[in-house]
C-alpha cells in the first residue's frame, strides 16, 4: 500500500501521514443517518439529527463526512429517512464539491419503499440493503458503513488496511467507555488477536474488560465488510422473519459466530497531535450535546478544530465578521472563553464560556453564560441565560431570565437531569417555520 502525506499547512508540529491509497479509493462509504434521535427531544422535532447543529459553523454529519473526504473514501452514500430535509439540503450546499468526473460523489439515498410497498428502512442493516443495486453499480472492494451522528476524527484508511491484512469478513470499530454508560452500545469481548469472541448490543448487564473492570469494549457503528460478503449477509437477513434488520442486533452478532470478525482500536486511528487521546463522543443526549460543545471552548481543546492537517468541512452562509460594539463601563460588548461565528453581533453584552452560531445578535444588558446559541438568534435587552440551549431563530424577549429557577424554567421549558434548558420557538410560542 502506498501512503501520502497530509496535505501542507499543518499547525503544530506533530503530523501523521494519511492512508490514501487504492484501498480507500475502492471503498464505498454508507453513511446511516435516517435516525431522529429521539433523545434530543425538541432539538430534532424538525430535522434529523445529523442534521443539528454543532460546534458554531457545523452540523453534526460534517465529522463523519469530513473523515471520509481527509481519508480518501470519495464515493458516498447517505441514507436519509426522518424529517430529511434539512438534511438533504445541507448535503446539497456543503458537500456538491466532490467531482462526479473523477468518480467521486456523494448521493442522498432517501428511504423509498424499494424492496416492498409496505416499508421504509426497518434498520441499520436494511437500509443498506434496499441501496445494495446503486452501491454495486460504483463496484467497491469494501463497504464501510459509518453511523452520521457522532463526533470524531478518525482515518478511515488505517481501519481498511488492517481489515486486509487481518483478511477479515468484517472489522468494527471500536472504544473504550464506562461501565454505566455501556448499556448503550454493543459491547464485545476480543481474544489476544482482537478477534471478536461475543457481541451484546445494548446489554443490560454489559461485560467489563479483563484488565479493567472499570470499562467496557463499545462499537462504534463504524463497519467494514467485503462487498461480496456484505451482499450475502444483508440477502440472509432479509429472508429472515425473525430478524430486526439491524447491524448491532442482528447482523454482526451472527458473523461473529460463523466469520472472522474483528475489533479495531479506534486509538488507533485516531486523529490528534499524540499529546491526548483521540475524541469520540456519541451526542444522543441534550447532557451530551451540551458537553461536546462545550469541549470546545477549552483552552486547549482535545477536539482541535484548528489542526489544517484534517480540516472539518462543511457549508456556511456569506456573513460579516462578528462584531463587538460599545465600550462604557456600563455597556460593554465583550465573549470571554467563547466561540462566536460570522455574523454575530454583540452590542454591549457579556458572553462567557458560550458558543453562538452565525448571525445571533445579543442586546445591551444581556449576560449569556454556559451556553448553546444557535443560528439566528435575537436576545432581548436585560437578558440572563445560563447553561442554555436556545434553537435556531429563538427571540428572546426582553428581560428574560432562563437557567436559574429550573421549576419555573419547567414550566415552558425543557430541563435536563444536569441543569441545562432547552428552548425551541414553539415553546416560546413563535412561529416554528424558521426552526429547522
Amino acid at each position: 500500500m502506498t501512503t501520502e502525506q497530509a496535505m501542507d499547512g499543518s499547525i503544530g508540529l506533530h503530523r501523521n501521514p494519511r492512508y490514501i491509497s487504492q484501498l480507500t479509493r475502492n471503498t464505498f462509504a454508507m453513511v446511516l443517518a435516517g435516525g431522529r434521535g429521539s433523545r434530543l427531544l425538541a432539538l430534532t422535532d424538525w430535522r434529523a439529527k445529523p442534521a443539528v447543529p454543532f460546534g458554531g459553523k457545523f452540523r453534526i454529519i460534517d465529522f463523519t463526512l469530513s473523515n471520509c473526504v481527509n481519508s480518501g473514501v470519495r464515493r458516498i452514500g447517505v441514507a436519509t429517512q426522518y424529517k430529511s430535509q434539512s438534511l438533504i439540503r445541507h448535503l446539497h450546499l456543503a458537500w456538491s464539491f466532490l467531482d462526479g468526473r473523477m468518480g467521486e460523489f456523494i448521493e442522498t439515498m432517501p428511504a423509498q419503499q424499494q424492496v416492498d410497498e409496505c416499508f421504509w428502512y426497518r434498520g441499520t442493516a436494511d437500509a443498506v440493503y434496499q441501496n445494495l443495486r446503486e452501491i454495486s453499480i460504483a463496484k467497491p472492494d469494501h463497504i464501510l458503513v459509518l453511523s452520521g451522528d457522532h463526533i470524531y476524527r478518525m482515518d478511515y484508511g488505517r481501519l481498511l488496511a488492517a481489515h486486509v491484512e487481518r483478511e477479515a469478513d468484517v472489522t468494527v470499530a471500536c472504544v473504550q467507555v464506562p461501565l454505566q454508560a455501556a448499556s448503550s452500545f454493543g459491547v464485545m469481548a476480543v481474544d489476544s488477536d482482537n478477534r471478536i469472541q461475543a457481541f451484546d448490543e445494548k446489554p443490560a448487564h454489559p461485560r467489563p474488560m479483563p484488565h479493567n473492570h472499570e470499562v467496557a469494549l463499545a462499537s462504534m457503528g463504524i463497519y467494514v465488510f467485503n462487498r461480496q460478503f456484505l451482499c450475502e449477509q444483508l440477502k440472509r437477513d432479509a429472508d429472515d422473519p425473525n430478524s430486526s434488520h439491524d447491524f448491532g442486533k442482528d447482523v454482526i452478532p451472527y458473523c461473529v459466530k460463523r466469520c472472522r470478525c474483528f475489533a479495531h482500536n479506534f486509538a488507533d486511528d485516531g486523529v490528534g497531535d499524540g499529546t491526548n487521546p483521540p475524541y469520540w463522543r456519541d451526542v444522543g443526549t441534550l447532557d451530551a450535546y451540551w458537553e461536546a460543545n462545550m469541549d470546545l471552548l477549552q483552552v486547549s481543546p482535545q477536539l482541535n478544530l484548528y489542526d489544517d492537517s484534517w480540516p472539518i468541512w462543511t457549508w456556511q452562509p456569506q456573513v460579516p465578521p462578528a462584531k463587538f460594539v460599545h465600550d462604557e463601563d456600563t455597556r460593554r460588548g465583550v465573549a470571554i472563553d467563547s466561540l462566536v461565528a460570522g455574523g454575530s453581533i454583540i452590542s454591549g453584552a457579556t458572553v462567557r464560556r458560550t458558543m453562538l452560531f452565525y448571525g445571533v445578535h445579543v442586546h445591551s444588558h444581556a449576560v449569556i453564560e454556559d451556553s448553546i446559541v444557535l443560528p439566528k438568534v435575537i436576545v432581548g435587552r436585560d437578558s440572563q441565560l445560563k447553561k442554555c440551549i436556545i434553537d435556531r431563530g429563538c427571540h428572546i424577549p426582553d428581560g428574560t431570565r432562563i437557567g436559574f429557577d429550573p421549576h419555573e424554567d419547567r414550566q415552558r421549558f425543557h430541563v435536563t437531569a444536569s441543569g441545562v434548558t432547552l428552548v425551541t420557538r414553539m415553546m416560546l410560542g413563535q412561529d416554528v417555520r424558521l426552526q429547522r
